[in-house]
């Protein structure tokens, strides 16, 4: 029997206005999902796992520098990139991550060879990239990954002094937007399978070492075939100490609420109470897809297999 499918994807949540977008921009970071969304869709209908679309949306999203992942990726405080990524697969409660790591072209790539090729879950630092050489994944030296306007922003943060969700920013000049972001991906597959990916390059002006919630599976990766498949995307910190993307399947899971419900309490009601900004895309078993954020904006895109398909930036 094949089952309802479909994906989602986000490129970050935060402060992003209407007002602080071009038309142009807004074009870019539109075309730039869309073209994220289609390759992850694109697997799915051929037949292909929840794992594979995840994989292939987010390294869309990585190569892009339009988002604070992969190539694009923020600076930290010592001026250097360090990027955190992790997936889960579902049907069998499988996971990889990394933290940390350097010159790595694609970090959610480097996550699932560490979920399928060795016996660890999380592996940081040098470590993770020794892996991804034996691996034999693509390597890129740091010119690949610098972006000018992420450069501003960190000379920005150090007269700010401390470290700050690129998000909520303010670029030196004041028509860029004040948001790129983690991005992340969930997937349903025609064999009823799920899986969740994010990537981020963290904070700009982070100490060297900071992880936030995208590497942690639990809190900013979550994926089990019994209820829902989540990516969350926002302050990292706050997202460990709500556990968000289990919290979600656990809410699904003993107190019997939708999808919908339980990604209500947790974002709109759990987060905020703690000052939690941010938001997360979410499938279900079924399915169902929601995407909330408590935010100005989140950088989203879903598309499922009755038909229906949404790219959108504002609330």
């Amino acid at each position: 029997m094949t089952h309802k499918f479909g994906i989602a994807i986000h490129g970050g949540a935060g402060t992003i206005l209407r007002s602080s977008l071009t038309p142009e921009r807004e074009k870019l970071y539109k075309d730039a999902l869309h073209t994220a969304l289609t390759a992850g869709y694109s697997v799915l209908t051929a037949g292909g796992s929840s794992l594979d679309a995840v994989e292939t949306a987010i390294r869309s999203l990585e190569d892009c520098p339009l988002f604070n992942a992969g190539r694009g990726a923020v600076f930290n405080s010592a001026g250097k990139h360090e990027m955190d990524a992790s997936i889960m697969f579902g049907k069998n409660l499988g996971a990889g991550a990394v933290g940390l790591i350097n010159n790595v072209k694609n970090p959610i790539a480097l996550a699932r060879k560490i979920m399928e090729n060795t016996s660890h879950v999380f592996v940081c630092g040098e470590g993770a990239e020794e892996y991804a050489k034996a691996f034999g994944l693509e390597m890129a030296d740091d010119a690949y990954f610098y972006d000018e306007f992420r450069y501003q922003q960190w000379q920005q943060s150090h007269i700010a002094g401390g470290a700050f969700l690129d998000h909520n920013l303010q670029s030196a000049n004041a028509s860029d937007e004040k948001k790129f972001g983690t991005v992340g991906a969930v997937a349903l597959d025609k064999d009823g399978n799920l899986a969740a990916g994010t990537s981020t390059g963290g904070m700009t002006n982070k100490n060297p070492g900071r992880l936030g919630d995208s590497a942690v599976i639990g809190a900013g990766t979550y994926a089990n075939n019994n209820t829902c498949a989540i990516s969350c995307t926002g302050h990292g910190e706050l997202f460990i100490r709500a556990v968000v993307g289990h919290d979600v399947s656990a809410l699904i899971e003993y107190k019997n609420l939708s999808l919908a419900e339980a990604c209500h309490e947790v974002v709109m009601k759990k987060l905020v109470q703690i000052e939690g900004e941010g938001g997360l895309i979410a499938i279900d078993k079924h399915g169902n897809i929601e995407l909330p954020f408590n935010s100005e904006g989140m950088y989203r895109a879903m598309k499922s297999s009755d038909g229906r398909e949404v790219v959108a930036i504002y609330k």
